[in-house]
Formats: structure tokens, sequence, C-alpha cells
């Protein structure tokens, strides 16, 4: 294997000069550039990207936390994530927490120790205080969970107004008795969904019955399967049901049909999220769009412009509810 001595002898240079057209720096003269790589293509020279890292201080690695790998949701903003990154010369390390402060304080280490760049976190279980700390002294971002009082940057969509305007629309086309399951209400985006549901059931004058309520611990689709067995358990259950993730809806889906009821002829539902599953249900799941690829790359490109010094603000995007077959 060639070394860069090996190039500097080939190229009649000295390794600092093979070093300077390694690191793009306009300093040589082009017709020593054009010697030097020369050299490194009839020697098929690799330079150590590790060397290169020492020198200059940066890893080129993104760290991004997620809570599991299995919800379906992560897959397009990872996608968005990593393609942003690769185009400006970044790699990204996926690190499933778990949402378990240990296995969460390896990764910041990480950042600590200077073997990556910065963080994205999609953990709504994320140690804040942890994080914050964190990020007075490294580039850190939130992406789609994150710190109303905090200090941190992110790219998120306003959760309260997609709940409220999902459960709007099932009051629209005739439901009064909406039901909700909904995340544990210790991460904001169940919180502000919530909200949402509640300001539209106050805005038609409809009651708010508890019992149509159901709280889950974790977003799986038994979880789902769960919440709808207890509501329609209920002796006046709801005619409707809104559930603030796809994979709830779709575990709330198999359920209903397991019980020979007819989405939405006996039971409306609208999930949230868009995740591909959503339009390969029958009948297909009316749901509130989240544009994941694009949250995914806009994170990306705030947290490089974070370890590059540059000041980023927040971003809120855009949307949509789609209306589907079940509804």
């Amino acid at each position: 294997m060639a070394t860069i001595q090996d190039v500097a002898r080939n190229a009649g240079v000295s390794v600092a000069t093979v070093s300077r057209v390694l690191n793009n720096q306009n300093v040589v003269a082009k017709e020593t550039a054009i010697k030097v790589e020369k050299a490194i293509n009839e020697l098929n020279y690799e330079p150590s990207v590790l060397g290169r890292n020492l020198r200059t201080s940066e890893s080129r690695l993104i760290l991004v936390l997620i809570p599991s790998i299995a919800n379906p949701f992560y897959t397009e903003i990872i996608k968005g994530i990593e393609d942003t990154a690769i185009e400006q010369d970044y790699n990204i390390l996926l690190c499933e927490t778990g949402s378990n402060p240990k296995r969460e304080a390896i990764y910041i280490n990480l950042v600590r120790n200077r073997l990556a760049d910065g963080v994205i976190s999609m953990d709504p279980a994320v140690d804040k205080v942890r994080l914050t700390e964190l990020a007075k002294k490294y580039p850190v971002v939130q992406c789609s969970e994150y710190d109303k009082v905090g200090t941190i940057s992110y790219v998120t969509i306003d959760s309260e107004l997609a709940a409220y305007q999902a459960v709007r629309y099932l009051i629209q086309i005739g439901h009064k008795k909406i039901g909700l399951i909904n995340s544990d209400n210790k991460y904001l985006y169940a919180r502000d969904r919530y909200e949402g549901y509640i300001k539209a059931l106050n805005e038609f004058d409809l009651p708010i019955n508890t019992d149509w309520i159901y709280n889950v611990e974790s977003v799986r689709f038994q979880d789902g399967q769960q919440a709808m067995r207890g509501l329609l358990n209920q002796p006046d259950r709801p005619t409707a049901i809104f559930a603030d993730s796809d994979v709830l809806a779709i575990g709330a889906l198999k359920e209903i049909n397991s019980n020979g009821l007819n989405v939405p002829k006996d039971i409306a539902l609208v999930g949230f999220d868009n995740i591909d599953f959503s339009n390969m249900t029958y009948p297909t799941l009316t749901t509130i769009s989240q544009p994941m690829y694009k949250m995914g790359s806009a994170s990306a490109n705030m947290i490089i412009h974070k370890i590059k010094g540059k000041k980023v603000g927040n971003i809120i995007l855009d949307h949509e509810l789609i209306i589907r077959e079940s509804t």
C-alpha cells in the first residue's frame, strides 16, 4: 500500500506539498498539483481519513439519536438526514438509545471526545438537561421532538394545530363522539396533540369524555390494539378515533376489524405521520402528513451550519391532512 511519502517521492515534492493538495489548499502551483495528482493515481494512494481528521480536528461524523429503529416514522427522516449529510461530505452514525439514559450518555460522550462533530436528537425521552449542557459547547439540533423553553435549535411541525385540524375534520363530517389514542403525556408531541384534540371539541361545544381518552406507554402496533380494545369495551363507545401516530392507528384498525366492525361505517379512524404503511392498510388510513424527509434534510443542514460556526434558528414546517378511506 502506497504511503504519502511514496507519493511525494514519485512527484518530486515534499510531503507537506502532497498534504496541501489532498486538503484542497490553493497555495500549491497548478503545475505542481497536477504532478501530485498524477502520482496519486499511478500509485493508487488512498489518504488516511483518520489522519486528516486528526489534522483538522473534524470527524465529519454526525450522531443521530432515535429511541427505536423499529418505528417507521423515523425512516424517511433518517433518509433525509443521510442524503443531505453525504452531499456535504459528512457521514451519520445512527444511535438507538432505547430511551435509556446510560446508552444516551455513551453516545453523547463521542461528541465530547471529538469522535463526532455534532448531534441530531429525535428521542422524545432524551435527558433535556444533559442535552442542553452539551449544546453549550457542541453543535446540537433537535428534530421533531424539542424543548419549548429550551435554547436548542429545532425542526418540527405544529402538532397542536395538526391535531386540531384532524379532529375538526371528523366533527365536520358528522362525528360527535370522538375518542383519542395518545402517547405518554411526558412527551411534548403527545401533550400538543391532546391540546389540539381538546381545542376542536371545545370549539364545537362537544363533551370531553375521559373514558374515550386512552394513553399508551409506548408507540407499538400492539399498543394501538390494546387501546382500541379498551375503547370498544365502553358501554357508550365513540364513533370516531384520532390516534396520535399511524402505528397506533393501524393497531386500532386491526382490533376494529377483528371485532367484525366496519371502518369507516361503524368507526372512523384518523392517524398521524403518513408513514408508508398508512396507504397499504384496508381501508387506507386518513392521516396527518408530516414532511419527514424535509425535516431530516433541514436538520442535517442546520447541524452542519452549526458545526461550521454559523447561527441557525428554528424551523416549523407545514403539515397536511390526507383524507383516505378510513373516514
